[in-house]
């Protein structure tokens, strides 16, 4: 898989995991996940799970030598 889309899935999921987790928190409104606190976990985990995928790919892709 190129690093390119692992970098772009990873940053997807942080963002919707950060979007959870302040839904869970009751910071965004309008969703049945507001005020939810499983949904600040959810979040939480989604969120890390982002970063544990686009890191190692941006380190990677930083690293590759350009031709």
């Amino acid at each position: 898989m190129k690093n390119w889309l692992l970098i772009a899935v990873g940053v997807v999921l942080v963002l919707v995991g950060a979007l959870w987790a302040l839904q869970g928190l009751g910071y965004v409104g309008g969703s049945f996940m507001s005020g939810a606190k499983e949904w600040f976990a959810i979040g939480l985990v989604v969120a890390i799970a982002g970063l544990a995928l686009a890191v190692p790919a941006l380190r990677r892709q930083l690293r590759t030598p350009k031709n």
